[in-house]
């Protein structure tokens, strides 16, 4: 089970019309557009304890690979959670649907092999606190594995995002923004060995705001020899 690491806004997080739409069109997304197969990418090679921050419905959790033991599904909003915990019963390791935010995750420092981010960073309040959150409860050498949609590399998409962030998208999409720089902010955040590659979902068509993805991992450096 979870341990806990100070005050914990439990239910901070709520979006029930935007968490029944998310439900509904997640898994057409994931096999229409391809992203169940970045989702496969992103755990391959996973082992040991691994704690995941916004599990959202629990779409991962049939792609950990059989050497992780043991997965922290973290998840603010209560609907999600629901399904999430249901979803954890098909999952093939042990899998612990719990509470929390990114921002204060109810778990002990260094007491993770890995960190998984999937399609969560984009919707996080406050990014660098969510950022330090993952670092403390790495263990040193540990793995942040990250999937996630961000500023487009054009001007012209990258001004619509601007635009869609200052407005609307955040209200319509609880909380998301396009325009972030996720990769960045992982290497502000204490990170090394950063390595991602960029995608475009989908491949095909025009694109759309939240079309520009990065898939990668980073480590929290090992701990140094006094």
């Amino acid at each position: 089970m979870a341990g806990r690491s100070g005050e914990q806004p439990r239910d901070s997080v709520h979006h029930p019309v935007f968490a029944r739409f998310y439900a509904r069109i997640s898994p057409r997304a994931d096999e229409r557009m391809g992203i169940g197969a970045h989702r496969a990418e992103l755990l391959a090679g996973l082992s040991g304890r691994v704690i995941e921050i916004g599990a959202g419905n629990g779409l991962n959790f049939t792609r950990y690979p059989d050497t992780v033991s043991e997965v922290v599904a973290v998840e603010p909003e209560p609907s999600l959670r629901r399904i999430a915990r249901d979803a954890a019963l098909r999952a093939g390791m042990p899998v612990d649907v719990v509470p929390g935010t990114a921002e204060a995750l109810p778990v002990k420092s260094e007491s993770f092999d890995a960190v998984v981010c999937s399609l969560v960073l984009c919707s996080v309040r406050e990014v660098p606190r969510a950022l330090a959150e993952a670092h403390r409860v790495l263990r040193p050498g540990g793995e942040l594995r990250f999937y996630e949609h961000v500023r487009a590399p054009t001007r012209g998409m990258a001004r619509v995002q601007r635009v869609l962030d200052a407005t609307v998208w955040p209200l319509l999409c609880a909380g998301c923004h396009t325009s972030r720089d996720t990769v960045a902010e992982i290497r502000a955040g204490g990170f090394e060995e950063v390595r991602f590659r960029r995608l475009r979902v989908p491949e095909q068509g025009l694109p759309q705001p939240a079309s520009s993805h990065v898939l990668g991992r980073a480590r929290r450096p090992p701990a140094t020899a006094e």
